[in-house]
């Protein structure tokens, strides 16, 4: 049996949310594995999803650089030991320099970044002379380019806080670049702010659904514990996650329900056309919360949240008389995938456990 630590139960209860005891029960029944701890946590309805990037810290800025034309659009992440220096321009001006060198010399990877010139020096010295005036260990630590070709555009977005940035790539078909660039901003910027994971809920696995739905349903259930206490309506419990589960044979079935509900109701079979794509609607938002949650297509779009993302696009593009199809998404936020340096953590929480 692994020893649980102070610091680890702690670790999770940040990562959670959940009760110092019901942390330590947890890893105790995982043998001390963090992971399969929030699993745990999370399929009881104790805890809320847990991303790694709950328990990172890491300085720097996310840098994002659009060609005028939108052919081309760079991500890059740049990290300092501290936050002091993020906001210091020489490093603010170095950043956006080094992704536009990035983009400007189509470069794809470390190794080719270290291997490149820049002001006419090594990379690795024009580094680490940025090092050496800015008194901290700077790190170019990732970067992606889109690059579109004729039948398409790509756009970017970077958060005020340098802490978060977005690229976009789409087809577009008889609609004016620029215009078509202005939405794929403002979808960025939702992307920003909502966190999507994915672009589509088609590249959600079968074993991620039916993992999130069961942690999904448990904290539902737990939600519902406490409005029956409290004498509150409670949420319907929804027999599908994802739009990946409901089959045609499902919305078949659904579909039959709805028309013998009305005809239970006396509702003429003349205006049934006009009811039931409303309610079929309305199903398959109840039953796609976890695309929602992770999709970027499925989700309510914040500037319009009467469509999703997907709608929203396609209205736009009606508007505009012609098509738009998102094909690329990549979020970046600062941190993400790094570890914390260990600590010592404080002794009331090993008094607390015993």
């Amino acid at each position: 049996m692994a020893e649980i630590s102070a610091g680890l139960v702690k670790e999770l209860r940040e990562m959670t949310g959940a009760g110092m005891m019901d942390c330590k029960n947890a890893l105790t029944q995982t043998n001390g594995d963090i992971d399969a701890a929030v699993d745990f946590l999370r399929e009881k309805g104790l805890g809320k999803a847990a991303k790694k990037a709950d328990r990172l810290a890491s300085e720097g800025l996310i840098s994002v650089e659009t060609a005028v034309d939108y052919t081309k659009a760079t991500i890059s992440e740049i990290n300092s030991e501290t936050d002091f220096v993020a906001k210091n321009d020489k490093f603010i001006d170095m950043t956006k320099k080094i992704t536009k060198h990035i983009q400007q010399n189509d470069i794809k990877s470390a190794d080719e970044l270290k291997n490149s010139s820049i002001d006419g020096v090594n990379f690795d010295e024009y580094l680490n002379s940025r090092i050496a005036s800015i008194g901290e260990n700077l790190v170019v630590r990732r970067f992606i380019t889109l690059t579109a070709d004729k039948k398409s555009i790509v756009n970017g977005y970077i958060h005020s806080n340098g802490r978060v940035g977005v690229l976009l790539e789409a087809k577009i078909d008889n609609i004016e670049a620029q215009k078509a660039a202005d939405l794929l901003k403002n979808i960025a910027m939702h992307a920003a702010a909502m966190k999507p994971v994915y672009l589509s809920y088609k590249e959600l696995t079968t074993e991620f659904i039916e993992k999130e739905f069961v942690a999904f349903k448990a904290n539902l259930e737990k939600e519902n514990e406490e409005a029956r206490r409290l004498k509150k309506l409670e949420k319907k419990v929804p027999l599908y996650g994802s739009r990946a589960q409901i089959t045609d044979e499902v919305l078949t079935g659904v579909k039959a329900s709805l028309e013998a509900e009305l005809k239970a109701q006396g509702k003429p079979e003349k205006i049934w056309d006009r009811i039931i794509p409303g309610q079929l609607e309305r199903f398959i938002a109840d039953n796609t919360q976890l695309d929602q949650q992770f999709a970027l297509l499925s989700q309510f779009y914040v500037i319009d949240d009467s469509k999703s993302v997907e709608q929203a696009v396609k209205s736009r593009a009606d508007e505009l008389g012609g098509t738009i199809e998102l094909t690329k998404y990549i979020r970046f936020e600062l941190g993400e995938g790094l570890e914390k340096k260990s600590n010592d953590f404080a002794a009331e929480v090993a008094a607390q456990l015993g």
